[in-house]
Parts: C-alpha cells; sequence; structure tokens
C-alpha cells in the first residue's frame, strides 16, 4: 500500500503539469486579456475588446492596440503585467514560482493571489465540508432505507421529496429560503450576508459558534436540497443491486438476521460506487456548486472568485485557483481509493498493478 501512495502521490507532478499547460495554451487564445483591457481603458473603450484578437497578440509588433497610442506606453503596459517575455518563459516562470506556492499578485485587486484564496478559503470550506456531511449523512442512511423497502409506501413518498430535489436547482431552492425566512416576504429568522455578524469578534466563544452556524444554516440547507437526491438514488440502486446477488441469498439461507446480511455483506460491496463519486461530489460542492449560492446569499468564496477572475482575466488568480483546485481534487481521489481498503480490506491495490 505505502508504494502505491507514493506512486500516486508522483503521478499528481505530471497531471498538474498537464492540466496547467493545457489551459495556458488555452488562455492564450481567449480575447480580451488584461494588456487590451488596460488599453481600451486608455482609449476610453471600456473593456469593449470583441474583435481585438486572443492573449497571444498582447506582444510584438502585430498587436492592434499599438495603433494611435504611444509604443513606449504599450511596452510599459506589457511589463506591468508580464506579457513583455514569450509564452514559453512566462509558463516556466509561473512553474517555478509554483513550486514554493508564490501564486503571483493579482492583477487588479493589488493583493497577492495566495492571501486572496487564504480569505476567501473561510467560506468554501464552510459551505463545502458541512454541506458533504450533511448530504451523505441524509442520502446514504436514506437510500438504504429505500432499497429495503422498495416498492413500499415510504419508498413511493420518498421518491417524490427526491423528485422535487432534483429537479430544482439549489439556487432556487436558496431564493426561495430568503424569500420565507431572511425578511424577503415573511418572517426574518437567519442573516443573509456574510458568514458572521459585525459583531462576531465580541461574541463569547459559545456565541461565536451559534453565529457562525445561524449565518450557515439557509446556504447549506438549499445546497443539501439542492444535491442529496443523486447520491440518495445511487445508494438505492447499488445497495438493491446488490441484495439481489447470489451470496446475499445463500447468507440469509445460512440463518443470518436481516441487519447480519445487510451490514455485514451487503454494505461494505454496495458503498464502493459512493465512495468513488465522493472526491467529485466534494469538489462540486467545495467549489463550482456553491458558485450561484454565494452570489444569493451574498458569501465571497473561492467558486465567486474563480469566476469573476476568469471574466476579468485576472490570469494569476484563475491559474492559482485551478491548481488549488487540481490539487485538492487529485489528493481526494487518492483518499477515496484509500478508503476503499477501509470498506472492503480484501482490495489491495499494490496486486492489483502487478
Amino acid at each position: 500500500m505505502l508504494s502505491y501512495i507514493l506512486r500516486r502521490l508522483l503521478l499528481i507532478i505530471p497531471t498538474l503539469f498537464g492540466i496547467l499547460l493545457l489551459n495556458f495554451i488555452i488562455v492564450q487564445a481567449v480575447p480580451g486579456g488584461p494588456v487590451e483591457q488596460a488599453i481600451a481603458k486608455l482609449e476610453g473603450l471600456d473593456g469593449a475588446l470583441v474583435g481585438r484578437g486572443g492573449a497571444d497578440q498582447v506582444s510584438g509588433p502585430h498587436y492592434r492596440g499599438r495603433q494611435g497610442l504611444d509604443p513606449e506606453l504599450i511596452a510599459s503596459i506589457e511589463r506591468q503585467y508580464g506579457f513583455d517575455k514569450p509564452p514559453t518563459e512566462r509558463f516556466w516562470l509561473m512553474l517555478t514560482n509554483y513550486l514554493t506556492l508564490d501564486f503571483g499578485e493579482s492583477f487588479f485587486r493589488d493583493t497577492k493571489v495566495i492571501d486572496l484564496i487564504l480569505e476567501k478559503m473561510p467560506v468554501s470550506i464552510s459551505l463545502g465540508l458541512w454541506s458533504t456531511l450533511i448530504v451523505y449523512l441524509i442520502s446514504i442512511p436514506l437510500g438504504i432505507a429505500k432499497a429495503t423497502r422498495h416498492g413500499s409506501p415510504f419508498d413511493v413518498w420518498t421518491s417524490s421529496i427526491i423528485v422535487v430535489g432534483y429537479a430544482v436547482p439549489a439556487f432556487l431552492f436558496g431564493v426561495l429560503l430568503i424569500l420565507l425566512f431572511a425578511g424577503g416576504s415573511y418572517w426574518n429568522w437567519f442573516p443573509l450576508r456574510g458568514l458572521t455578524s459585525d459583531d462576531f469578534d465580541e461574541l463569547s466563544f459559545l456565541g461565536k459558534i451559534l453565529d457562525y452556524f445561524w449565518h450557515l444554516v439557509l446556504p447549506t440547507t438549499a445546497i443539501v436540497i439542492g444535491n442529496f437526491a443523486t447520491l440518495t438514488l445511487l445508494t438505492k440502486n447499488s445497495f438493491l443491486d446488490e441484495i439481489n446477488k447470489q451470496y446475499v441469498m445463500t447468507a440469509r439461507a445460512k440463518g443470518l438476521s436481516p441487519n447480519r446480511v445487510l451490514y455485514g455483506h451487503v454494505f461494505r460491496n454496495a458503498m464502493l460506487i459512493i465512495i468513488a463519486g465522493f472526491p467529485a461530489a466534494f469538489i462540486g460542492m467545495f467549489f463550482t456548486g456553491a458558485l450561484l449560492i454565494e452570489v444569493v446569499f451574498s458569501l465571497d468564496g473561492l467558486g465567486l472568485l474563480s469566476f469573476e477572475s476568469a471574466i476579468n482575466r485576472d490570469y494569476p488568480v484563475v491559474f492559482g485557483t485551478l491548481f488549488l483546485f487540481t490539487l485538492v481534487g487529485l489528493l481526494l481521489k487518492l483518499v477515496g481509493d484509500l478508503t476503499y481498503t477501509l470498506v472492503d480490506p480484501r482490495i489491495n491495490f499494490d496486486s492489483r498493478e502487478q
């Protein structure tokens, strides 16, 4: 197992390199880079960059923005954003800086990227961690209950709830919760903005904990309602598939109790596919899935930061968050593989690769 972990950790290096390289190449073809935006503002166009060409034209004598502006001014803007160097040199410099977790400085926020990430991290961690935990705590027991009561009234009416959760996006649930419970149209029970109150520092330790979770109630509820349906159905179908297999019938024929059959034999086999989807589910809630929730509830997290940076062509922030998302995703995938061995000790990754 140790050799498998070492191989997977070493594999992270070329994977990160490939993802960063691919996205760096794509960025070169995207129009409206930071140099173009700066020049557009000088020309009074305020970002009207359609038709100006891609980021690969931000340097060299053919850059269209040079028309009507002092070439020294253009060169100064290129140096300011680091586009006075060829793409290969910029990419190599970025990689060498990333080895020391130096993601550079934001083009438009006048702040180091690592400081921006650390500033937004509490919101994303709070939403992703608690939402994922609650979704799994609800979906797995509910899916098992539906599988063991397949076709019963309980299965039917819970399926109706699941259909609603599957059909309505999480951000719409968020809007509904605001209308009902955050002073929108009815009750004003929960706060709407931020992760903590303005007087958070003045509260007691218990008061800080309650205030923190009080702010998370609505956004976390919206994410959970919008995401628990898929995992519940996956759990149910996985357990149903295992329950109908021959080894389960044999265990029942030996006189084992239903709980012993379910949790002693079926559970570890049925849970493998659920564990396999954990990294993707966590990353989805941790970053991309919470983007609209962050907007609806005025929470400034990593999802919103990465989206705004992509729109504004803030490349240091874009690549810094991309590096973080990819690294966390790859590490969680490794954790998911290791969890296989906890659920089913029969799995041996070392022998599988021989």
